[in-house]
């Protein structure tokens, strides 16, 4: 990771918005958060300034939000950071950012869900709206949403390191699931519009649901198996079923299988992410182990039903 040299602070982004945005310079500033890729500043009450502060990918994925996001945004029921202008780099900022609508309620990592039935509706209704045929030249996953046996090598590094320093009580139950998911048929349908990054903290909620969805600097076209996974680390016990009766069309057994190996990749990375020894920066993320550790234990549970 390359952190950005220059300290972004609020006088920073009033100066880029004096040169490129003046009407909105006068518009009140805070930070926001601070992403794994970016920084989010709140802008006024119902805009949000996102610029790229570590990763070098970060500015790739910015440009494809702003390219992509807009067309899907009216189609979906929750909230979205819709891209309002993009901006290029300058002497001051030597990087691209975004200016987009503002998404409120708070992080699922940090207030989960906890009315399950409403909870399923939304996630369902949400994914639904989504998965839809992309065009030819929508992007790919690049290591997301491909096959499941190609990440092996990737599962045993994660899942040793994890059960060596005992962040996970059940290893063999956990890659019992991944064997399975990795064993199931491929996706054989049509490249489907994903998310592709739908982990707790990228998921918003109010009063107990979800209001809205956030990030979507992975958006990309692939197996729908790879956005379903999200239902075992987002949901509450006991909402599942009534997740899988809501989306349309049904996912098949296959697909659902493929859907709990993913589970178990994004539980095991959030496990180790949660953990402050690992990923120092911005540092261990607390807040992202009990919905990981929550969906391991719902995933090494379908095994026993």
């Amino acid at each position: 990771m390359t952190a950005t040299e220059i300290d972004i602070t609020a006088d920073l982004i009033r100066d880029l918005l004096s040169e490129r945005h003046p009407g909105l310079a006068d518009l009140p500033v805070r930070l926001g958060a601070r992403g794994w890729d970016n920084q989010v500043w709140r802008l006024g009450d119902d805009l949000a300034v996102r610029l790229p502060w570590a990763t070098r990918s970060a500015d790739a994925l910015l440009r494809k939000e702003h390219a992509w996001l807009p067309l899907l945004a009216p189609g979906l029921p929750l909230r979205v950071p819709v891209p309002q202008h993009l901006c290029e780099p300058s002497e001051r900022f030597p990087r691209p950012w975004l200016v987009t609508t503002w998404v409120p309620g708070e992080p699922a990592d940090r207030a989960p869900a906890t009315r399950g039935d409403a909870a399923a509706d939304g996630l369902a209704a949400f994914l639904t709206a989504l998965h839809r045929p992309a065009p030819d030249d929508a992007p790919d996953g690049r290591d997301r949403g491909g096959r499941l046996a190609d990440t092996a090598e990737h599962l045993a590094r994660a899942l040793a390191s994890a059960a060596g320093r005992e962040l996970v009580s059940d290893p063999d139950g956990i890659r019992a699931v991944w064997e399975d998911a990795a064993a199931a048929p491929e996706w054989t349908g049509p490249r489907i519009w994903l998310h592709g990054d739908l982990h707790p903290a990228n998921v918003v909620t109010t009063d107990g649901t979800f209001s809205g969805v956030i990030d979507f600097g992975d958006l990309f076209a692939g197996d729908p198996a790879c956005d379903l996974a999200a239902a075992w680390t987002l949901l509450p016990d006991g909402a599942l079923d009534r997740f899988h009766a809501a989306y349309r069309p049904a996912a098949d057994a296959a697909t659902l299988r493929r859907a709990r190996g993913w589970a178990v990749l994004r539980a095991l990375a959030a496990v180790e992410i949660a953990d402050a020894g690992v990923h120092g920066r911005p540092g261990g993320k607390a807040t992202w182990g009990p919905p990981a550790h929550a969906a391991l234990r719902r995933l090494t549970a379908t095994l026993r039903r």
